[in-house]
């Protein structure tokens, strides 16, 4: 199936509505990972809803120096995934479409929390991420919306405009797509030379070597919890010679867990990649609290994200991996 391709508002709101109307916003090159985005608005919106996909490379969102210009622009190859994929139309407006009047002089500012990691990397991306994610979603006027968990910090701050804002809209995070050996798929992924891409895999080997250390104290912790502190527990043990294991797990459940041992394996990977050629040049590596994007320290419980970006050559990537941390401080 071919999608609609639809240049102007007028022309999108013009649409008949039978269903909900759900919108996957991209900046166009798509990728596998849109694909992914896209078959999941279908399933959501269902057979008698619609799905509208946005490609527009959002001027806002790239500061002096970043790469606005060698944006990859491929729409015509992206009506043909995006029509594989399950889209109904494609809305595809010029810049002086979503900004008639030249840049905006009144913009969402992305408060405290866009300042933060990719804030504090990109001064000034998240106002302007913000700003046309609002505007589009007003010029779209979707049910549903549906975004990567990839970009975790810009899934966050949509998520917190919507609720602060009073949007009547919902918002649907979609896991990370990978490649076979790990990568995150990204439209900027095609930068990297192969010896660049070979480096560039440091970014998710981090992450899992955090995800496995969170995993393995979980199971720690778990086998401490079974082995209560008596004596006559203690005393069975060392008839059976388990005592200095049992020893051995509890110390290590009570005292190497946490966030820190989790950044420790993560950083170890990285502080190896950056011996590598080319190398992998770290912009930050963090374990933060989603609601806020600050990082969350040993007894943190809930829901937190361990986040990475790097550069790699010229192109510059982030990856993340959600973490869940329980009421001993392990995964589950």
């Amino acid at each position: 199936m071919t999608p609609t391709l639809l240049r102007t508002a007028a022309e999108l709101h013009a649409r008949a509505r039978a269903g909900r109307r759900a919108v996957v916003m991209t900046m166009g090159a798509l990728h596998e990972g849109h694909a992914t985005l896209i078959r999941t608005a279908r399933e959501v919106a269902g057979p008698e809803g619609e799905v509208v996909v946005t490609v527009f490379v959002n001027p806002l969102q790239f500061g002096a120096g970043e790469d606005l210009d060698r944006y990859p622009r491929t729409l015509d190859a992206d009506l043909g995934l995006a029509g594989r994929a399950g889209a109904d139309a494609v809305f595809a407006p010029a810049v002086d479409e979503v900004y008639p009047g030249g840049e905006p002089q009144v913009r969402v500012t992305a408060g405290p929390m866009g300042e933060r990691l990719e804030g504090a990397a990109r001064p000034g991306h998240f106002d302007g991420m913000l700003t046309v994610v609002a505007k589009l979603l007003h010029l779209t006027r979707p049910d549903i919306a549906l975004y990567g968990q990839k970009d975790a910090q810009q899934l966050a701050l949509i998520r917190r405009m919507v609720r602060d804002l009073n949007f009547g809209v919902e918002i649907i995070g979609v896991p990370t797509v990978r490649e076979e050996d790990g990568l995150a798929l990204s439209s900027r992924n095609r930068y990297l030379s192969p010896a660049e891409r070979r480096t560039a895999l440091a970014l998710s080997q981090a992450l899992f070597a955090g995800r496995d250390r969170h995993a393995a104290q979980q199971a720690l912790r778990a086998r401490a919890r079974e082995v209560p502190a008596t004596r006559a527990r203690a005393e069975a043990l060392s008839a059976i010679g388990e005592s200095r294991a049992a020893a051995d797990t509890h110390a290590v459940a009570t005292t190497a867990g946490g966030p820190s041992a989790i950044r420790a394996a993560a950083r170890q990977v990285l502080d190896e990649a950056a011996r590598l050629d080319p190398p992998l040049a770290l912009d930050y590596l963090a374990l933060v609290d989603p609601s806020g994007f600050t990082e969350v320290g040993d007894g943190f419980t809930g829901e937190a994200v361990l986040a990475v970006a790097a550069r790699v050559g010229a192109t510059r990537l982030i990856d993340n991996v959600p973490l869940t941390f329980g009421t001993f401080g392990a995964a589950s």
